[in-house]
């Protein structure tokens, strides 16, 4: 019998009904291929942020948005956001055999952990990823654009640019493998402080520096070591979108940042 990790925060930090949320979804996505540039090219790795979808579900959806081209032809994805209740040392796979949302239940990808699962930098933590949001509301994205596909889920805590980036590179694959980074930006600041904070940020992560501080990304682990990963690969960084909380659904006295990237092959790695 199957082992599954069950939703933690639907109806919460998105609607919990298979209709509404799926109509939800779809919304952001039409309403962001209105908004972004024609003819980006397909990302081979994506950053996105992981508020609730009232707050940061638009930037979301300029990164998701360009998937849809490639509904038939991603087959995986590697997904990577930090832990935010339970401590984790190195990467932690989730100990299951699926996924379950709203939109149903995604298999994770048994020959990917097989292939990472002995690496020193790897655990296996259940209990850090049952009521982890930053993995959690991608799926309904995921779900949205993508046809079948298969699930690497990794719950980032204490861990190096080095020891993330060797992950990224062993599950590298081709098209067929698609990486999601799930981050924030700062937090808690007042409005234009955070603007200011955030600019500088995204310059960082456009300039390949995987130097980012948790105060500058809440998934600066993760997003380093895909930074660096993607040096690697000579891959080129694109922002889709910024915004704050204050931008969208709360106030401008404390806000958090949100910005969504986009990684695309240059033909060169």
């Amino acid at each position: 019998m199957s082992t599954v990790r069950h939703p933690a925060v639907a109806g919460a930090f998105y609607l919990a009904q298979q209709q509404p949320l799926a109509n939800a979804v779809q919304t952001l996505l039409e309403q962001a291929r209105t908004k972004s540039e024609a003819g980006r090219l397909p990302p081979k790795a994506i950053i996105v942020p992981h508020a609730g979808y009232v707050y940061s579900g638009a930037v979301a959806a300029s990164a998701y948005a360009l998937l849809t081209t490639e509904r038939d032809r991603i087959k995986r994805v590697v997904l990577l956001g930090p832990v935010h209740r339970v401590a984790v040392t190195g990467l932690a796979l989730p100990g299951v055999d699926e996924f379950a949302t709203p939109l149903g239940n995604i298999p994770v990808d048994t020959a990917a952990v097989t292939a990472i699962e002995n690496m020193p930098q790897v655990v296996v933590n259940t209990a850090a990823h049952a009521p982890e949001h930053s993995l959690e509301v991608q799926l309904p994205f995921l779900q949205s654009v993508l046809g079948k596909f298969k699930l690497l889920p990794l719950a980032v805590g204490d861990a190096s640019s080095e020891d993330v980036a060797q992950v990224l590179n062993e599950l590298w694959g081709g098209e067929e493998t698609l990486i999601v980074i799930s981050s924030d930006l700062s937090h808690f600041h007042p409005y234009n402080t955070a603007q200011a904070l955030d600019t500088q940020t995204a310059q960082e992560i456009l300039n390949l520096q995987n130097t980012l501080s948790h105060e500058q990304a809440c998934g600066g682990t993760p997003v380093n070591g895909l930074l660096l990963a993607a040096r690697q690969h000579h891959l080129q960084p694109h922002l889709l979108d910024q915004c704050n909380s204050g931008d969208t659904a709360g106030d401008k006295h404390r806000v958090v940042g949100y910005a969504a990237f986009s990684f695309t092959e240059t033909g060169h790695g």
